[in-house]
C-alpha cells in the first residue's frame, strides 16, 4: 500500500515538472518574438558637415546646428568681424544670456537685467536696514515693549510690519525723487548704469547726511585716512553708511531712555508700597504691569511714540 502511494506521488511530481517546462518554453517563445519585432533590422546615420568658409544661420536653417570642432559652428559670423552694433548682436546668437554694450546707451539685454534684479532683491533687506529709517523705528518699538513689560505683545511680526510701513511713509519723498531722476531716465535710455547708480544714490545720501552727526563722519574718515572738508560730496558711501548707522543707534537709545523713565517711576512706587505692606515675596512687576498698561493707554502712548518718531526725521 505504501509502495503504491509512493509511485502515485512520483507520477504527480513528474506531471507538474512537465507542465512548468511547457509554460516556461511558451513564455520564452513569446519574449523572443516581441524582441525580434522591436529591434530595427538596419540603422543608418547621416552627417552633414558645415564648411568653415561658408556662413551658416541656425535661425533660418534647421540642419546647420552641428557643434564640437573648429569646422562646425553655430554663429552667423566669426568673432571679430562686427563693424557696428547691429553686427555685434548677431555674433553669439546661440547664447541665452548676452551682454550688448555701447549699442547706443550701453544697455543690457532682458535676461541679464532679470539676473541683476534678482541679485538686488537678495540685498534689499540689508539696504532697507542700513540706509533708511527702519533701524531707529524698530529699536524704539522694542524699547517700548520692554518698558511696558509685555514680552510678546505686540508680537515681532506686528512690530516689523509697523516699522516697514512707517519706513515707507518716511522714505516716500526720497524714493520718489530717486525714481524720477534715476529709474525713469535709465529705462528711457538717457543714462547708463554708472550714471544711474550715482543719480539714484543722491537722494539717499541727502537723507542719511541729514540724520548723521559730524563726529561719526569724522570718526570713520580718520579710520579711513581721508581728509574731510565738511561737504557731503567729499564723503564716500563706505563712510557715510556706517556713520549713519551709528547715529541712528545713538538716537534710538536716547529715545528709548526717555520712554523708560515713566515706567520706572511706576515700578518704584509699586515696589515701595509692597515693601511697606510687608509683601516682600510678591514680585513688583506682577502688580505694576497693569498700571503701566493703563498709563500707556490713557496717555495715548502709541500715537505719541509713533508721531514723535516720524517728526524726528524732519
Amino acid at each position: 500500500m505504501a509502495k503504491r502511494w509512493g509511485d502515485r506521488k512520483k507520477i504527480i511530481v513528474q506531471k507538474g515538472s512537465i507542465r512548468r517546462f511547457i509554460l516556461a518554453a511558451f513564455i520564452s517563445v513569446i519574449l523572443i518574438s516581441l524582441f525580434s519585432i522591436s529591434v530595427p533590422l538596419k540603422a543608418e546615420a547621416t552627417e552633414e558637415v558645415v564648411i568653415d568658409n561658408e556662413s551658416t544661420d541656425p535661425t533660418r536653417s534647421t540642419e546647420s546646428h552641428l557643434t564640437g570642432s573648429q569646422e562646425e559652428r553655430t554663429n552667423i559670423n566669426p568673432p571679430g568681424s562686427s563693424e557696428d552694433s547691429e553686427d555685434l548682436k548677431e555674433l553669439n546668437i546661440a547664447n541665452t544670456v548676452t551682454v550688448t554694450y555701447d549699442n547706443g546707451n550701453g544697455s543690457v539685454n532682458g535676461a541679464l537685467r532679470i539676473l541683476i534684479t534678482l541679485t538686488l532683491l537678495t540685498l534689499a533687506p540689508t539696504l532697507l536696514v542700513m540706509m533708511t529709517s527702519f533701524t531707529r523705528i524698530i529699536v524704539v518699538l522694542h524699547f517700548t515693549r520692554t518698558a511696558i513689560g509685555t514680552q510678546t505683545s505686540p508680537p515681532n511680526q506686528v512690530m516689523i510690519g509697523i516699522a516697514l510701513f512707517m519706513t515707507l511713509f518716511i522714505m516716500q519723498p526720497t524714493l520718489t525723487e530717486a525714481y524720477n531722476t534715476a529709474v525713469v531716465p535709465f529705462e528711457e535710455g538717457q543714462i547708463d548704469q554708472t550714471e544711474f547708480f550715482e543719480t539714484a544714490m543722491k537722494p539717499f545720501r541727502q537723507f542719511m547726511y541729514g540724520q548723521t552727526q559730524k563726529k561719526d563722519v569724522l570718526l570713520f574718515m580718520q579710520i579711513d585716512g581721508i581728509e574731510w572738508d565738511g561737504e557731503l560730496d567729499s564723503i564716500p558711501n563706505v563712510v557715510l553708511v556706517p556713520s549713519f548707522i551709528i547715529s541712528e543707534l545713538r538716537t534710538a537709545f536716547i529715545i528709548g531712555f526717555l520712554i523708560y523713565i515713566p515706567f520706572i517711576v511706576i515700578d518704584m512706587v509699586v515696589a515701595s508700597v509692597l515693601m511697606s505692606m510687608g509683601m516682600m515675596m510678591l514680585p513688583p512687576t506682577t502688580i505694576s504691569m497693569p498700571f503701566k498698561i493703563l498709563l500707556f493707554v490713557l496717555a495715548d502712548g502709541w500715537s505719541l511714540i509713533i508721531g514723535n518718531l516720524v517728526k524726528s526725521f524732519y
